[in-house]
């Protein structure tokens, strides 16, 4: 069926670039809000809006009955998740099905299985993608947890089954902190998710984090290729790139290679994406795993590919078949994503949240701001303080970072202070110029960095 009004229950700049792709496509949009948001931009480019709870998002944007009541009085005739809150609750996606709605992702089994990180490192062992050594599922017993630990090594990571985002991992170096750390774990794991199921697997020092980006439509799947996300702060991502600085040809073909078989064995639809570890030592890669959603970082991939990820999948989710080959995605050039948060890193990266007095966004060629900004717009304190992504394109690696120290410079936020400043000494950095960095480096450089303040950063000012 063709998809004609879109409601889009989310927020931020994600709700911006699904009304866009929509449009694109000749779709009506609907944005649903919280009290808090009433004047995001989203609303203001949506073709209908409605409010649907106050700005705490289990009184709005988590709640499934709320959404669904609002498209059905808008008339819309599919939703689009986004990234976080329920883009990956199975519920949801069940949810929405069974309102005669169509739900613009993977099915809610896909969801279920690969949402839930013990399930999906079973489903990858199935489909002969490696993956690092740990428990073969969920641990049954914490008491048996040392035992396990000894069998595969220390230093080992503690990690939950369900969720994302950094929430329930522990690394234990020793039996002691093993003890210690496990229920600390399945504790945040339980308050963040409901689910306080742990597993583990053997900790990869030094590892750099690369993930591939794939598309399906439930019967074939291909990918486009992978990204790097290796700077990362408390493993949330600061900076992305694609593709991957200085992987080996043949440890790219054969990641992605894993890749589009996890895919088709999952019977994967929509966009998704597969993480692993990389072990530049060993030249071993591990699926760790799979977020069955659009991604924040989505927008390197569609500069080095061209393919639009948004319309794709709402292509797809209209019952399109895939209409891509693998011949059919070309890599060409080099990109890298900075997200721009409200937040001061020179002070231990504390909230900014305030009224944008005036914005200016950075143009020219190879040069993207998605981003949910306006002049004037306050930024609410209640949500994520993701305010937007600064992309950027050239044929070579240095050319991005050269054209990315000058799209830094042009950005100007003014009213809330912003991490630019951090990206702007980020890409001066030598190890990051030569791609020498980890998973680990960039909580190791900020131990001893020294960050500009925003007025003098490059010409970015709060």
């Amino acid at each position: 069926m063709a998809l004609k009004k879109i409601l889009v229950a989310n927020r931020g700049e994600i709700a911006v670039r699904i009304i866009r792709a929509a449009k694109d496509l000749g779709i009506t949009t609907v944005q649903v809000y919280s009290k808090a948001d009433a004047q995001m931009l989203a609303v203001r480019l949506a073709d209908e809006a409605i409010e649907i709870g106050p700005a705490h998002p289990a009184k709005s944007y988590l709640k499934i009955d709320a959404i669904l009541q609002a498209a059905f009085a808008t008339g819309a005739d599919a939703v689009h998740p986004g990234y976080g809150f329920l883009a990956e609750n199975a519920a949801f996606a069940e949810a929405v099905e069974a309102a005669g709605l169509v739900f613009i992702g993977p099915t809610a089994e896909t969801i279920r299985t690969m949402g839930d990180k013990a399930a999906a490192r079973a489903s990858a062992q199935a489909a002969g993608v490696p993956v690092v050594p740990g428990s073969d599922g969920v641990l049954d017993d914490l008491a048996s947890a040392p035992a396990l630990a000894e069998a595969v090594g220390y230093p080992v990571m503690i990690k939950a089954a369900a969720g994302g985002g950094g929430r329930g991992i522990r690394v234990a170096r020793n039996q002691d902190e093993l003890e210690a750390l496990l229920p600390q774990a399945s504790q945040e794991a339980r308050a963040a998710f409901g689910d306080g199921s742990l597993y583990l697997e053997r900790f990869v020092a030094r590892a750099r984090h690369v993930e591939v980006q794939i598309l399906g439509d439930g019967r074939s799947a291909i990918h486009l290729h992978e990204r790097e996300c290796s700077l990362q702060r408390r493993r949330q991502k600061v900076w992305e790139e694609a593709p991957a600085a200085a992987l080996p040809p043949d440890i790219r073909a054969k990641l992605c290679a894993s890749a589009v078989r996890l895919a088709e064995a999952c019977h994967y639809r929509g966009a998704g994406t597969l993480e692993y570890l990389y072990d530049d030592a060993s030249r071993e890669f591990f699926f760790i795993e799979m977020n069955t959603r659009i991604q924040v970082e989505h927008p390197v991939t569609e500069m080095v590919t061209g393919i639009d990820l948004l319309k794709a999948m709402i292509r797809i989710a209209g019952g399109e078949p895939l209409g891509l080959t693998q011949a059919d995605i070309a890599l060409r050039g080099h990109a890298i994503e900075v997200r721009i948060n409200a937040e001061d890193a020179a002070k231990n990266f504390q909230p900014d949240p305030g009224t944008v007095t005036a914005l200016t966004v950075p143009g020219g060629f190879g040069v993207r701001f998605d981003t949910m900004l306006y002049p004037g717009y306050t930024v609410p304190p209640f949500y994520d303080s993701l305010l937007g992504k600064l992309v950027v394109w050239d044929d070579t690696r240095d050319g991005a970072i050269l054209r990315l120290r000058r799209a830094l410079g042009e950005l100007k936020v003014e009213g809330i202070t912003t991490t630019a400043p951090l990206h702007d000494a980020l890409a001066r950095d030598p190890d990051v110029l030569a791609g020498r960095v980890h998973t680990g480096w960039l909580e190791g450089w900020l131990s001893t960095a020294s960050i500009d303040s925003p007025s003098t950063a490059g010409g970015v000012t709060s």
